[in-house]
């Protein structure tokens, strides 16, 4: 019950903090005390006005946007995860990886860097083959498709 209050008070406060008619009136509210300056002498008390009152918003801002982020971060790994489990040769471990101490995640994270290195060594040394083919004048193609009318041809020979 409470949590579902202190949720529900969170994304209020969350969504009308973020919109632009709150910043205004944040900006308002320091013209305000810049402006009444003169009238306090711009005395201790006056510039004790706007610390405590920054200080009391920032302390509370805290607790609310750390709610508000930690109900969004879950519904974002949840989302993850399912579409980590929907896919075919995903690996399932990776849907529930938040849940790894750091580190575990360091040795995964190591792990993918190295994938992701060998598959980039695959991708260039295709490339790198591929343009050398090229620059042949396209003899790989030309010996593919010799060998392609070649074995079309020997079947038919062997048959009369």
């Amino acid at each position: 019950m409470l949590s579902a209050r202190f949720h529900q008070f969170a994304q209020t406060t969350a969504t009308w903090t973020g919109h632009p008619t709150a910043f205004l009136l944040a900006v308002m509210v320091i013209v305000v005390w810049i402006v009444s300056g003169p009238f306090f002498h711009y005395s201790d008390t006056w510039q004790l006005v706007i610390n405590t009152g920054t200080t009391i918003v920032t302390f509370l801002m805290v607790f609310l946007i750390q709610n508000t982020q930690n109900r969004d971060i879950m519904a974002v790994q949840l989302k993850l995860s399912e579409l980590v489990l929907a896919m075919k040769g995903a690996k399932n471990e990776f849907a529930a990886i938040e849940d790894l101490s750091d580190g575990e995640l360091q040795r995964v994270h190591e792990q993918s860097r190295a994938r992701v290195e060998m598959l980039t060594q695959h991708i260039e040394h295709r490339r790198a083959r591929r343009r050398a083919g090229h620059r042949n004048g396209g003899s790989n193609k030309k010996r593919a498709a010799q060998r392609a009318k070649a074995s079309r041809q020997s079947p038919q020979t062997s048959g009369k």
